[in-house]
């Protein structure tokens, strides 16, 4: 069978349900209802799905100055993904309720660590209940498996991007709707603004209004125009919580534009020290 390692669709997915080599993962959440994502997985999700919890499996302890969804080691992360029952000749499918913000987490930790056949449900629950598909309420018991990191992709931290921003080395790209960017109002965090030279793509731009991902060639024009002739290699990609910029990443990767980076302390750490800068406006 063939191996996904960007989007998976509806159909896709469908024709390999009860494939042994499968493993489905529901990232469903709600930044303002930590536990609901669990509820709506308990009460009907993809057939085999295993339920991954944003804060509880793909996020470490926060210290008040880490972020809101702290990246864990990759040790940490490994385990999580053997216990998933995830391992070498898998073909990982994550999805959450319709945009794949949620599930694009998952995506980019697993690529993270060198494990490429992971895709995300293009269009989400939503669409795959949309289309009548199977529901189940069943709550399978994942089987452990040997997962091993193949490498660990090199990420930045907050003090490599303070370096950069006197040489304006790097092309950091924001992911957050552009009212938090502009700092006119902050949701979550108890700064608002952004970091100085970001520019903004908030993430549902990557979508059609269906919740489905637009076309590669409408992503790469997109961002091309975005980066106006910035190298892929120097982009960094940031949001609030080192969430939404995964999505970013993926639509980059589904336009083939490979190589960019994640800063996942993003806006939330960085504003937790006040001796950042902190920019608004546009």
């Amino acid at each position: 069978m063939p191996t996904f390692d960007t989007l998976i669709s509806t159909t896709e997915l469908a024709d390999r349900l009860g494939a042994a080599d499968l493993v489905v993962c529901d990232v469903r959440f709600d930044l303002a209802q930590p536990d609901w994502g669990d509820a709506q997985y308990r009460a009907g999700h993809v057939p085999g799905a295993v339920f991954v919890h944003l804060d509880r499996d793909l996020s470490a302890p926060k210290t008040g100055r880490n972020g809101r969804h702290p990246l864990p080691t990759p040790e940490q992360a490994a385990a999580t993904f053997g216990r998933l029952g995830i391992a070498a000749g898998k073909q990982v499918v994550a999805y959450d309720q319709a945009s794949g913000m949620f599930a694009s987490r998952l995506w980019w930790m697993l690529r993270w660590l060198g494990f490429d056949a992971v895709a995300v449900l293009d269009g989400g629950f939503a669409k795959w209940t949309a289309e009548g598909r199977l529901v189940a309420s069943d709550v399978p018991t994942p089987v452990p498996a040997p997962f091993a990191a193949r490498r660990v992709t090199p990420t930045l931290n907050a003090t490599g991007v303070v370096a950069s921003l006197a040489r304006q080395t790097l092309c950091i790209v924001d992911a957050r709707a552009p009212e938090r960017f502009r700092g006119e109002t902050e949701p979550l965090d108890p700064v608002a603004g952004h970091i100085p030279g970001a520019r903004n793509r908030p993430y549902a731009q990557n979508l059609n209004p269906d919740q489905t991902f637009k076309g590669a060639g409408v992503l790469r024009a997109e961002f091309e125009a975005l980066l106006d002739g910035a190298p892929h290699d120097v982009v960094v990609h940031s949001c609030g919580s080192g969430v939404s910029a995964c999505h970013n990443i993926l639509a980059m990767e589904v336009a083939g534009m490979r190589g960019t980076r994640l800063y996942p302390g993003s806006w939330s750490e960085w504003c937790a020290d006040p001796s950042r800068p902190v920019a608004t406006g546009t």
